[in-house]
């Protein structure tokens, strides 16, 4: 074992030092060992940018900038400032437009995920009596479970139907842990009569699934349907073309993969076909979805101009937007295909050390939830621990390494292209195999 060990790190050495996007790592705040509770003062193995992206090392100079117009300019920096604010939304638009494959126009930052959903389930949500399922996933984020369920009962009493059985809920098969395709479209199809709302989790945070968004996007919109997708665990994560893919609307956050720092603001997209001013959709309103021609008018009559904007309710915080632009801008640097071809690579790496591990150690071996297929996943891999899996949690942050846990025995590994490294997937199954060798057992890597 030990030998083979000291082999795969000389190889996952060679890897870093051929890999054309390792300057990007020298971009980011990586933290301390020491600081997150593990032992030694090197850098941790940070795999957890599927729940909070690192930081940037321009954010703070980025942030420190715009306090700077506040305090020298005041009002006068929503038109003077280095990056004015009236228009800060728009510096970002091209820029968000090419990580999720849209139309600029297509695109808006703005609020928070959940409240993206529910604005845009205002415009795509509209059920009647014969016609009000929305279909989720069985495993889809607590938060998306909650707003559709309350979008159901919200619309119940005057639409005619019965709440309890709007949330249709994909479940995999008996003995598997995804869904498969095949059988979520066979569900469209038998329910292609009762179905108001496809809306999915692009990526599912809990298996880390890549669902076929073409496929099932198509499949719906030709029996009827709406189709939104949720892509919290997407956006910065695949290769997304959603303007040819079709959806009606997809939002994301972008503290994960985005790497905007905590609660940050939120992107949505709305089709172009949407964008039409005679498109006749209902939305609420607000003063930021006006037409900007109009905005200082401040007539009373809405006139959202035609583009996604007409979404937007207020004018963008600043102190989020700021972050989410620095780090947009090291994704047009890093480009989406690069980034997606080096996803592929460190988790084939972590999926092949795994592998071997558990062939030398098939007593105490490590499931995988996440497809073997690489085009059905983004660079998380789901992995079931056996044993005190709590345990051997608590071991790996003794050991340097941040990831996260789900009940009861679930560890979600994200290597993220922009800033993790080959060496470092090796330092986490380093890790994870001395975890399940003994929980309690000190050291770092």
């Amino acid at each position: 074992m030990e030998q083979w060990l000291r082999e795969q790190e000389a190889a996952a050495r060679a890897q870093d030092a051929a890999d054309d996007l390792r300057a990007m790592r020298s971009q980011f705040r990586v933290p301390r060992a020491g600081d997150i509770g593990g032992a030694g003062d090197g850098e941790c193995v940070y795999l957890v940018g599927n729940s909070l992206g690192l930081q940037p090392i321009a954010t703070r100079g980025a942030m420190e900038a715009e306090l700077e117009d506040w305090a020298r300019l005041g009002v006068e920096a929503h038109f003077k400032g280095g990056h004015p604010w009236f228009s800060a939304h728009e510096e970002v638009r091209g820029m968000l437009s090419r990580v999720v494959g849209a139309l600029p126009r297509e695109v808006v930052a703005m609020n928070s995920l959940t409240t993206n959903l529910h604005l845009m389930m205002v415009s795509f949500y509209r059920p009647t009596r014969e016609r009000y399922k929305i279909v989720i996933e069985e495993s889809a984020f607590p938060s998306d479970s909650y707003a559709v369920r309350s979008q159901a009962d919200f619309h119940a009493p005057r639409a005619g139907f019965d709440a309890s059985r709007a949330v249709v809920r994909l479940r995999p098969r008996e003995g598997e842990a995804t869904l498969r395709t095949s059988d979520v479209l066979d569900l469209l199809d038998r329910e292609r009569d009762t179905v108001a709302l496809v809306m999915l989790g692009g990526v599912n945070y809990l298996t880390g699934q890549l669902f076929d968004i073409r496929a099932i996007t198509a499949c719906a919109r030709a029996r009827g349907m709406a189709v939104g997708w949720d892509l919290a665990h997407a956006a910065g994560n695949i290769d997304l073309r959603l303007h040819d893919d079709g959806p009606d609307f997809a939002a994301w956050c972008s503290y994960k993969y985005l790497n905007s720092g905590p609660g940050s603001i939120a992107g949505a997209f709305v089709h172009e076909r949407h964008l039409h001013a005679g498109a006749g959709l209902p939305r609420f309103a607000g003063w930021w979805g006006n037409d900007p021609k109009e905005r200082f008018r401040m007539g009373p009559d809405f006139r959202p101009v035609e583009s996604a904007d007409a979404w937007q309710l207020s004018n963008p915080p600043i102190f989020a937007l700021t972050p989410l632009r620095v780090s947009l801008e090291l994704f047009e640097r890093a480009t989406m295909p690069a980034l997606r071809e080096k996803s592929r690579r460190l988790t084939g790496l972590l999926e092949r050390l795994i592998d071997e591990r558990n062939a030398q150690k098939p007593a105490a071996a490590v499931g995988v939830l996440t497809p073997r297929d690489q085009a059905q996943r983004g660079c998380q891999l789901s992995l079931v621990l056996p044993g005190d899996a709590r345990g051997a949690f608590a071991a790996l942050q003794a050991r340097g390494v941040v990831c996260d846990f789900r009940e009861p025995n679930v560890v979600r590994a994200a290597p993220v292209p922009l800033y993790s490294t080959f060496h470092d997937v090796w330092r986490f199954v380093v890790a994870l195999d001395d975890a399940l060798g003994g929980a309690n057992a000190g050291g770092g890597l």
